[in-house]
């Protein structure tokens, strides 16, 4: 992370010098601090971030990061520039993973227990796909790097030492399986063949990963694979808006709609929530909370709060 910073800083201060006054800078970054970067330069109100999501040619979301410091002239220039290439433009503030990786790593965690207490990735995948979703997380992951989630992970053991990972996502990464890319990750893939084929190696270690644990494998339904993805969204999704990282509820389903493949009959996962009843959504999060790595579904105070009085989030 250092490193990265290192590389903006020079970027930008070079770019700072040599832009004329009123060019906005952007960044195209997904997890760095933008507001640190505008303080590379001498002007942090022409600062933002852009983060396209890959690849950038075919996917219609594009998160504009807003600075502390970015004027409002600048966010609507590049409002209407995303308008102008077909883009569908949310505007997040400035956090971690900004709305929509820092929703998903909730998802991928909870499809990592999900692991270790007795699912496999081809069930937990077909249940996702069968909810509605263009693809479930572990062939999301193959399709993406496993890598790229490792070394996120990596940099949360020290910088977030509390927040619980399973071990089965380092485990396959140290076999040097990260994905489509060399031929094996949660899947095997044949040479020519994009095809997610189940690996009995990735069995077998998930296997003895759980026993390892102490855990005893047991059947999980699809329901309740589906319920605590979707749920884990829904929960980081409410923190979000506590926060005032997304000014509404819909854009966090505009963001997940248009860059995550949630279905789009369902509204995305805000809405889907209200379908559902957030007392109902509360219930099972507080039913999953006695289980496996139930300190995960601490319910978000906002949830808590609309849940009570009956409301909705949309």
């Amino acid at each position: 992370m250092f490193e990265e910073y290192a590389v903006k800083e020079a970027v930008f201060t070079r770019l700072d010098a040599v832009a004329k006054a009123g060019a906005i800078l952007a960044s195209n970054t997904s997890t760095l601090d933008v507001d640190r970067i505008a303080g590379f330069t001498s002007r942090p109100q022409d600062v933002l971030g852009m983060h396209f999501f890959s690849p950038a040619n075919v996917m219609k979301l594009l998160e504009v990061v807003r600075g502390r410091a970015t004027s409002r002239e600048v966010l609507a220039t590049v409002m209407a520039l995303a308008r102008k290439i077909g883009k569908t433009a949310v505007v997040s503030g400035v956090c971690d993973g900004f709305i929509g990786n820092r929703m998903i790593e909730q998802y991928s965690r909870q499809a990592g227990f999900l692991l270790d207490e007795g699912a496999l990735p081809q069930q937990v995948d077909q249940a996702m796909e069968n909810f509605g979703f263009a693809m479930g997380p572990f062939r999301m992951g193959d399709l993406a790097g496993n890598d790229i989630g490792w070394a996120i992970r990596k940099r949360r053991y020290v910088e977030k030492p509390q927040m619980t990972y399973s071990r089965t996502a380092d485990l396959v990464c140290e076999l040097g399986r990260y994905g489509q890319k060399t031929g094996a990750g949660w899947y095997d893939y044949r040479p020519g063949d994009r095809s997610a084929h189940p690996s009995p190696v990735v069995d077998e270690l998930i296997a003895r990963h759980s026993a390892g644990l102490g855990i005893t494998r047991r059947q999980i339904s699809d329901q309740e694979i589906v319920e605590r993805l979707v749920y884990a969204l829904v929960n980081e999704g409410a923190r979000i808006l506590e926060e005032g990282i997304a000014a509404k509820a819909s854009d966090i389903d505009v963001v997940y709609l248009a860059g995550y493949g949630f279905p789009l009959w369902r509204g995305g996962p805000m809405f889907h929530a209200d379908s559902v009843g957030l007392y109902n959504v509360l219930a099972a999060m507080r039913r999953y909370a006695r289980g496996h790595e139930g300190a995960a579904w601490e319910p978000a105070p906002l949830l808590v709060q609309l849940a009570d009085a009956g409301r909705t989030f949309n």
